[in-house]
């Protein structure tokens, strides 16, 4: 969990918007860091967390979250914690195995033109389990905050076979339920490849799959490389943009902040105000 960043979008473990759908995206950049900001801040705020790994491994996150002063195992075994494991899902899909149990989650890997129905089921049924976890020191039973569904990259699935319009519904029904229903947050990570110019001619896959989740969501991490090119003290830039509903219609606001990724943590300031450009 990085404070500073909480800082910037006034939120902390104790005190965080609820029904929020938060997007983040990247190019020429890598916005993973962030998903590790949300992890640490939802876990520290005792929410019910459902994390569909599609990309990297569970010991990679419980790896990152140890340095992070958090502990992913004990979260599973106390039953915070829900990791779907894409990677070992797939294969259990793709190469049966009889030793191997498989949730039926990616079963659009066998049949692409089903859609992802199958996984909303496994997101709505894991979000809707009450909050309760193991029993705590004393045997008393620990409960939990509202559910948060995190992803660690969405646009993998069009890789895997899925449409732009059925990855759209999902994130549609993710956050009818988990927003609206249940008040609790979704944070999903989409990757854009290329240059935007050239992409937005060209209309790929994966940008019309982050226009339309930029309609869906209330705030938006983009995250890009620095326009002057590679720099070892500044690894990048981060656009915040705030999107809020009112009588006027919709009200959108941005800022810019440039940013640096420590072991243990990552930097965020102004454009121009790092100690290495000064």
């Amino acid at each position: 969990m990085y404070t500073e960043l909480n800082s910037i979008l006034n939120t902390s473990p104790d005190s965080f918007t609820q029904g929020e759908f938060i997007l983040l995206s990247d190019r020429r950049s890598d916005a993973s860091f962030l998903i590790h900001h949300y992890l640490s801040l939802y876990l520290r705020a005792r929410c019910k967390v459902l994390f569909l790994g599609l990309v990297q491994s569970f010991n990679h996150y419980s790896a990152i979250s140890q340095r992070l002063g958090l502990s992913l195992s004990q979260a599973k075994e106390k039953g915070q914690l829900v990791f779907l494991e894409g990677l070992n899902e797939s294969l259990s899909v793709l190469i049966p195995q009889e030793n191997i149990s498989e949730t039926q989650a990616l079963d659009f890997l066998r049949d692409p033109s089903v859609g992802l129905k199958s996984l909303y089921e496994f997101v709505r049924s894991s979000v809707r389990v009450p909050g309760v976890g193991a029993q705590g020191e004393g045997g008393s039973v620990e409960e939990w905050g509202p559910p948060v569904l995190l992803v660690d990259d969405l646009s993998v699935l069009l890789s895997l076979g899925a449409s732009v319009g059925a990855v759209l519904d999902f994130s549609h029904y993710c956050r009818a339920t988990v927003c609206s229903q249940l008040k609790g947050n979704v944070v999903m990570l989409s990757r854009c490849d290329g240059e935007e110019e050239e992409d937005e001619g060209e209309d790929e896959g994966s940008e019309r799959l982050l226009k339309g989740l930029t309609h869906q969501c209330s705030l938006t991490l983009h995250v890009q490389g620095l326009p002057t090119g590679y720099c070892r003290d500044i690894h990048g830039q981060v656009e915040v943009c705030w999107r809020r509903r009112n009588s006027d219609g919709q009200n959108t606001q941005k800022k810019l902040f440039q940013y640096k990724v420590h072991d243990k943590g990552a930097s965020f300031f102004a454009p121009g105000t790092s100690s290495a450009v000064l």
